[in-house]
């Protein structure tokens, strides 16, 4: 298939076939073992992701996104006696208030409480976020502290078990720092600290950004035409320290590599306006083919959902016919898609 041209994309153009049984329910049972597609020269070579830092040079630097995971879902029930489950989108800083996906027979009313894990009350405050998906809720005391002593981990839609004390560990990556994700950096899960001592003796620099993964993460495209996506808004914040990295790499003649498409969209959403600045604020960055990347020169990525902005975004970094090649390879060789599942290293 030959790709359109940048301005005629469809979501049609961005769907594959997958079978089932490859959506990974589960992680590797070590975090470096899994499998890695190595994307980077003419034709795919099938790695272990250990061996990533023989694909790097000294002087790289490695970009992470280091958010941390929070216990977003919660089960209650309304006063009226009917059941909530809900889902935690970003806790509001500085505050006991949250905004929630909220699902019920019925939506409770601004003024109405929700009692979560039969251990908390919350008022219901009203509508809000975009188109007014979102509820408003006050919770009684500090949102981080009641989630996590009373949350679950928020898995994908994708993945059937519920969450146990493996995900706690594994769906979340070892250097993760600041709380306010409700999806994992994924990219980023397959790093365990001696992978990242050997990339520290190899000479690959590291620095981090802060973006927390919003669900919209896992949203479909849900119109034809591209141009017509409304993009989910997400917080990210690049440091004054990562800015500097990355110019002393380009200085040495490095490569910037980005774990995961949230790092990417962190450093492109900062260096819109030509150069990287540092700072911290929304972003609603929609990469579809045909962006020009000013930042990062390769991502480390997983193997993301059918007719998805991700789907979108890499498409964009490493060409569109490339990608179809590599997710073809990577449906034939039997990877692991998904959150749980296996990576790829893509060159720009």
């Amino acid at each position: 298939m030959h790709a359109p041209a940048a301005s005629t994309y469809t979501v049609a153009d961005f769907d594959f076939d997958l079978p089932p049984e490859l959506i990974a329910q589960h992680p590797a049972p070590e975090r470096s073992a899994s499998r890695l597609l190595d994307g980077t020269g003419p034709t795919p070579v099938d790695r272990v992701f250990r061996e990533l830092p023989g694909l790097l040079a000294p002087g790289d630097l490695l970009v992470f996104n280091n958010t941390r995971v929070i216990k977003a879902r919660l089960y209650g029930m309304k006063a009226t006696g009917g059941n909530v489950e809900a889902l935690v989108e970003r806790v509001l800083p500085g505050t006991q208030e949250v905004w929630m996906h909220l699902r019920a027979s019925k939506s409770p009313k601004p003024g109405s409480r929700v009692r979560f894990a039969d251990a908390f009350d919350a008022e219901v405050l009203g509508r809000c976020g975009p188109d007014n998906g979102l509820f408003h809720l006050r919770f009684a005391g500090d949102p981080f502290a009641l989630l996590e002593a009373h949350g679950h981990v928020p898995l994908p839609p994708y993945i059937a078990h519920a969450d146990g004390e493996d995900d706690v560990r594994r769906y979340q990556t070892v250097f993760a720092r600041e709380p306010g994700a409700v999806a994992a950096p994924t990219a980023a899960l397959h790093f365990d600290e001696a992978l990242l001592a050997r990339l520290a003796e190899r000479g690959v620099q590291q620095a981090h950004v802060t973006l927390h993964v919003g669900a919209g993460t896992f949203q479909p495209v849900r119109v034809e035409s591209l141009a017509d996506h409304k993009m989910h808004s997400e917080w990210f914040e690049v440091s004054q320290a990562t800015v500097d990295a990355v110019a002393a790499c380009r200085a040495r003649g490095g490569r910037v590599v980005a774990v995961g498409t949230t790092t990417l969209r962190a450093l492109e959403s900062a260096a819109l306006r030509g150069t990287l600045e540092a700072g911290a604020r929304e972003t609603d960055i929609f990469i579809t083919p045909g962006f020009q990347f000013r930042v990062v020169d390769r991502l480390v990525t997983n193997f993301h959902l059918p007719r998805s902005t991700l789907m979108m975004l890499v498409s964009a970094f490493a060409g569109y016919e490339r990608i179809r090649d590599l997710y073809g390879h990577a449906r034939e060789h039997r990877y692991r898609f998904f959150s749980y599942g296996d990576a790829m290293l893509l060159t720009r």
